[in-house]
């Protein structure tokens, strides 16, 4: 049994702002192509209008109208930005894509909490478009050449977290990515937290900054096995790979759970050597995930908000 080094670090994360979507159609393949779709081009608000992922497929028995789903999260920086990035999304992938409809996985109660989605999308219609409210949600009705779109008007928010992180240093590209790969279909199997990058694993990690000016992020070279001997490194001997798992999440409590499994998964793992994790000495983001302290319900909660 391997037991690999666990180091004595945090992964540090940031707040954002967060929604859910619940996405429906007439079968499974569409709604697995509809959430590809929105969350294309979704890794990182580095270079993406937001960070989106699958959170979970539904079946028909747990959707609002009877047929196969997928809960979508989708994080940005602000609600602003969160708005625009999750509207211009459907627009673009789930309204267009056959049978779909789309409704809101969250609810708020102020208003200073939703995101306007069908509310917007609903002059599409062109004059055409119906409204329906059922109790206290409302509903447009967009035609379409299939029939009807059919969209809630809002989606709520929540306060959300982005960036926890495990970084996991194996003794080839084949092990270690065999492990990342194991703990990206552990954590799948949780609520409230996403891997926004591709297949759930980051072969770039980035640093901030550059000695590029118009970069904002480059190459953590400190990770980079290529450059041991050209850098100051943070590899250790017998280290060939480094793949990092990042993982977005509804609550501190869901990331911190996201991180401990992952890190169990990978720990016993062939071939991976050390676990550790990104941080920037606290200068990033308040919350702090102590790959050490994952068990503690503190875990990840700023200093100023603990009891």
């Amino acid at each position: 049994m391997n037991n690999a080094v666990v180091d004595e670090t945090f992964a540090e994360a940031f707040p954002m702002r967060a929604t859910r979507i619940v996405v429906t159609a007439i079968d499974e393949d569409l709604v697995r192509i509809a959430a590809a779709e929105f969350c294309g081009n979704a890794s990182s608000v580095i270079g993406c209008d937001a960070e989106a992922g699958v959170e979970r497929f539904l079946e028909p028995s747990q959707t609002i109208d009877g047929r196969p789903g997928v809960s979508i999260l989708a994080f940005a920086f602000d609600r602003e930005s969160l708005e625009s990035a999750v509207t211009a999304r459907v627009g673009q992938n789930i309204l267009t894509c056959p049978t779909t409809a789309c409704y809101s996985g969250l609810t708020a109660e102020r208003r200073k909490d939703r995101i306007k989605i069908g509310s917007q999308l609903r002059f599409f219609g062109d004059g055409f478009q119906i409204s329906k409210k059922f109790e206290n949600q409302r509903f447009w009705r967009v035609p379409v050449m299939d029939g009807e779109f059919l969209c809630e008007d809002v989606a709520g928010t929540v306060k959300g977290i982005g960036g926890g992180n495990l970084l996991v240093c194996g003794r080839s590209q084949h092990e270690t990515l065999a492990a990342v790969r194991a703990a990206v279909r552990a954590i799948d199997d949780l609520s409230d937290v996403i891997l926004p990058f591709p297949a759930g694993i980051v072969r770039s990690g980035s640093k901030v900054g550059s000695k590029y000016k118009a970069l904002k992020a480059s190459t953590n070279d400190a990770w980079c096995p290529s450059l041991v001997g050209q850098t100051a490194t943070e590899l250790q001997e017998g280290e060939q790979a480094v793949y990092e798992i990042v993982i977005d999440g509804l609550s501190t409590q869901a990331v911190a759970t996201a991180m401990k499994v992952g890190l169990e998964t990978v720990r016993s793992m062939p071939g991976v050597l050390r676990i550790s994790a990104g941080n920037y000495g606290g200068k990033l983001g308040p919350h702090h995930f102590h790959l050490h302290q994952l068990d503690d319900p503190n875990c990840g909660v700023p200093d100023s908000s603990k009891d």
